[in-house]
């Protein structure tokens, strides 16, 4: 799957440089001219990594950086920033704020590229699972469905996060079972059943990726996977 990468810049040219680079590595770029329309995308989906620039027309960069760590949904975003206004306090307040990366205008293209690159090779070992827009903190065993913390029990939590690692595959209830108790004793399988309707519920309309293997079990559905290949 493509990793999503938001570029909020206003000036134009520099916009399309960065969506045809970066697209050129296999990258999914969408470009915003202002804040606003940026914030009302994000809404909507979650990318993998944003390039802010800070002299936005009508919010200040550093504005969207709180308003994005302000959000626990959004812990596992990365943010570079991409500004001519480089000086090093800048540059502090920024990464203080919770931005990642600070490039400097105007950069060379292969090192826009590899700083990319690395970005996502570090990512790799992240704990955060996102599928649509559901998340699953596996350090903290949060779930977060449309940018909400949802209370699900440490039981429903396995379950989900095994339907997620092995979104479209089949997984039997006798597997879920023996992941949620770790032994071969025979317990009912129905169990599972109950979780399954208890979690569909927590997740509202996401809940409905949650689809019936007659017979089998259970298997979580990713049409982001699907929609990239």
């Amino acid at each position: 799957m493509s990793k999503l990468i938001y570029s909020v810049e206003d000036d134009k040219n520099i916009a399309k440089i960065i969506r045809l680079t970066l697209s050129k590595q296999g990258y999914e770029v969408e470009t915003f001219e202002d804040g606003t329309s940026f914030l009302d995308a994000i809404n909507k989906r979650k990318p993998d990594l944003i390039l802010l620039d800070l002299m936005l027309p009508d919010i200040d960069g550093n504005e969207l950086i709180k308003k994005i760590r302000d959000n626990k949904f959004y812990d596992d975003v990365l943010i570079m920033i991409i500004s001519a206004r480089n000086n090093t306090l800048d540059k502090v307040d920024s990464l203080d704020l919770g931005a990642d990366d600070f490039l400097e205008k105007p950069f060379d293209l292969l090192e826009l590229i590899s700083r990319v690159n690395a970005k996502f090779r570090r990512k790799k070992d992240s704990k955060i699972i996102t599928i649509g827009n559901v998340s699953l903190d596996t350090d903290r065993l949060i779930c977060y469905v449309n940018n909400n913390e949802v209370n699900i029990t440490n039981a429903e939590f396995k379950i989900l996060l095994t339907l997620m690692q092995r979104s479209d595959e089949a997984v039997s209830r006798e597997e879920l079972l023996k992941i949620l108790w770790k032994t071969d004793q025979n317990v009912e399988s129905r169990t599972i059943d109950v979780h399954i309707n208890n979690i569909r519920q927590k997740l509202k309309k996401e809940g409905k990726r949650i689809v019936s293997v007659y017979g089998y079990g259970y298997r979580y559905l990713n049409d982001e996977k699907k929609n990239n290949h």
